[in-house]
C-alpha cells in the first residue's frame, strides 16, 4: 500500500498528546492493527472519510490512548488525514479538486482518490474481517442514524450498537457501506453532528460496544428498537442553480433555505412547512429520482408564489445548511411521512 502507515497496537503515548498530534502522528491514510483477546476473528473500523467528520477520529483516539484491548482483532482505516489537516482544522470534506472519497469506491480508480479507495478496499480484503463499520458525522446538526444496503438482522446488530434509527437504501453512489455482501455485513453510521459533543460520544460509546463485544452480529438487548426507513430519494440541485440560507428571500439567488432548516431533520414536516423561496418552477432547480428512475421533484417539493413547501407530509434527513455540500451532494433525503418509500 503506497499511501498508508501501517502500526500494530501503538503504545497509548505514542499516538501524541491531543488529536492535531494524532494527525500529524499518522501524517496520511493510517492502517492501525490492533490485537484482540481472539485473535482467530477480525473486524474494521473506517473513519475519517471526511476529512470534516471527526467523530470516529476522536473516539479511536481516546481508545488508543485508554490502553484497553478489543475482543477480537480490529483493522482501524484512517482515511482523509490530509483534508483535515488542512487549515482550519476539521473544516475540509476533501482537498480542492478532490472528489468525495466516499463517492470512489467503484471503478474507475483513475485519479488520487479513487486510488485511495482502491486500496482501502485491498485492506479489507486482506484482512478479511467478519463486519465492517464506517463512522461518519452528519453534515448539519441531527439526531444519529445507520445505513445499510441490506435490511437483515445482522445489519440490524451492527446499527444497533450505535444508534436508533436505521435507513435501508441502495442508491448506488460509490459508498463504501454498498460493497455489503452477506458475509461481511457492512454499515455506515452517522453518529450526529460534526460540532456535537454528544456525536463524540455516541461514536466512542458505540465503538467500544464494536471492539469489545463478543458477538456483533447478534441483535443486542437494548432499550430502543430500531425505527426502520426505506428507500429514501435524494434532492438534489441542478447545475449552475444558486442557492443560500437566510430569514427572507435573496434575489441574487435562485433558491433562498431557511437558516434553521436542519431542524427538520428526522421529523416530520407536513405539505404547509415553509422551506424556503425561489423564483422559478421546482423542476428547473432540483433534480430527484426514485428508485425506478423517475423524476420524484413533484413528490418531494412545490413552490407557491415563490414559498417552497413539502409536496406531502415527510420525514426529511441528512439536511445541510452548508450550500458547498448541498451542491456537491444535496439538500436532504426524504420518504413519507410515516417512514415508507415514496411510490411513483
Amino acid at each position: 500500500m503506497r499511501r498508508f502507515k501501517f502500526v500494530r497496537d501503538p503504545d497509548p503515548e505514542e499516538v501524541g498528546e491531543n488529536i492535531e498530534q494524532f494527525l500529524h502522528w499518522l501524517d496520511g491514510p493510517g492502517c492501525l492493527l490492533l490485537t484482540g483477546e481472539d485473535s482467530s476473528r477480525t473486524r474494521a473500523l473506517v473513519t475519517l472519510l471526511h476529512g470534516n467528520e471527526p467523530s470516529g477520529l476522536f473516539a479511536l483516539y481516546r481508545w488508543l490512548r485508554s490502553g484497553r484491548r478489543p475482543a477480537v482483532n480490529v483493522v482501524c482505516i484512517v482515511a482523509s488525514v490530509a483534508a483535515a489537516l488542512e487549515p482550519p482544522l476539521f473544516e475540509h470534506r476533501m482537498l480542492p479538486r478532490a472528489r468525495d472519497l466516499n463517492r470512489c469506491f467503484r471503478p474507475p480508480f483513475d485519479d488520487a482518490q479513487g486510488e485511495l479507495a482502491e486500496e482501502i478496499l485491498e485492506l479489507l480484503r486482506l484482512h478479511h474481517p467478519e463486519t465492517v463499520v464506517d463512522i461518519h458525522n452528519t453534515s448539519g446538526s441531527g439526531p444519529s442514524f445507520g445505513v445499510c444496503c441490506h435490511m437483515d438482522r445482522q445489519h440490524d446488530a451492527l446499527v444497533s450498537l450505535f444508534t436508533q434509527r436505521l435507513i435501508v437504501s441502495d442508491l448506488g453512489l460509490g459508498a463504501l457501506m454498498e460493497l455489503s455482501e452477506q458475509q461481511r455485513p457492512t454499515v455506515t453510521v452517522e453518529v450526529g453532528g460534526r460540532l456535537d459533543e454528544e456525536a463524540h460520544e455516541l461514536a466512542f460509546e458505540g465503538m467500544c460496544r464494536y471492539f469489545e463485544s463478543e458477538d456483533v452480529l447478534r441483535p443486542a438487548q437494548t432499550d430502543w428498537g430500531l425505527e426502520l426507513l426505506r428507500d429514501p430519494i435524494r434532492l438534489e440541485l441542478r447545475e449552475n442553480v444558486t442557492l443560500t440560507y437566510a430569514e427572507a428571500p435573496c434575489d441574487n439567488y435562485d433558491i433562498t433555505l431557511l437558516p434553521d432548516i436542519e431542524h427538520h431533520n428526522f421529523g416530520g414536516v407536513g405539505d404547509d412547512t415553509l422551506l424556503g423561496w425561489a423564483g422559478s418552477e421546482a423542476t428547473r432547480l432540483f433534480r430527484a429520482q426514485d428508485a425506478g428512475g423517475h423524476c420524484a421533484v413533484s413528490r418531494l417539493v412545490r413552490i407557491e408564489d415563490g414559498n417552497i413547501y413539502p409536496a406531502q407530509p415527510l420525514k426529511l434527513f441528512m439536511i445541510t445548511t452548508n450550500a458547498l455540500i448541498a451542491h456537491a451532494d444535496c439538500l436532504f433525503y426524504a420518504v413519507r411521512d410515516d417512514g415508507s418509500t415514496i411510490c411513483h
